[in-house]
């Protein structure tokens, strides 16, 4: 295996089985999650994208929990590992929608991870964000939400 088809350390917390069968499905995954995609990206650019390094399976869009519009990312599913593996060497790292997109290797999508898990709906990292990024919808929401008037996140009493 080379560099760029490795697995990298981050591991989903949210994975139902033990970590060892976690990283059984990831070295032997056809799925990719792919990150740091603009709220416009389509699921044809994908796609079309996608499918220059094999048979795409399907294409599974990342959406806000609650506005179900999408939210940045999205999970790209191969037939063949190798197909996989020729897009983690060839497409990770490269200019979509101009953005610089990341995949990783994933154990496999599961019905209702296509949702956002951040509080707002969309991901975490677009909560606590302070720049402003017009490709995933402007500022952070905690900072649109304070700027709006509308109330900010309430801290948890434990």
């Amino acid at each position: 295996m080379d560099m760029s088809t490795e697995l990298s350390s981050y591991r989903d917390q949210h994975f139902k089985g033990s970590r060892a069968e976690q990283e059984k499905l990831l070295k032997t995954s056809s799925t990719l999650y792919v990150g740091n995609l603009s709220f416009y990206t389509t699921e044809e650019q994908i796609y079309e994208l996608f499918s220059r390094c094999g048979d795409v399976k399907r294409v599974v869009m990342g959406l806000d929990r609650f506005k179900k519009t999408p939210c940045g990312f999205c999970f790209v599913e191969y037939y063949l590992r190798n197909d996989a593996e020729n897009a983690m060497k060839y497409v990770n790292g490269t200019r979509l929608d101009d953005r610089i997109i990341r995949t990783d290797w994933d154990a496999g999508f599961i019905d209702g991870r296509q949702y956002g898990r951040g509080k707002t709906g969309g991901q975490v990292r677009d909560e606590y964000r302070t720049d402003f990024d017009t490709g995933r919808g402007g500022y952070g929401k905690l900072i649109q939400q304070n700027v709006s008037g509308a109330p900010g996140p309430v801290p948890m009493i434990r």
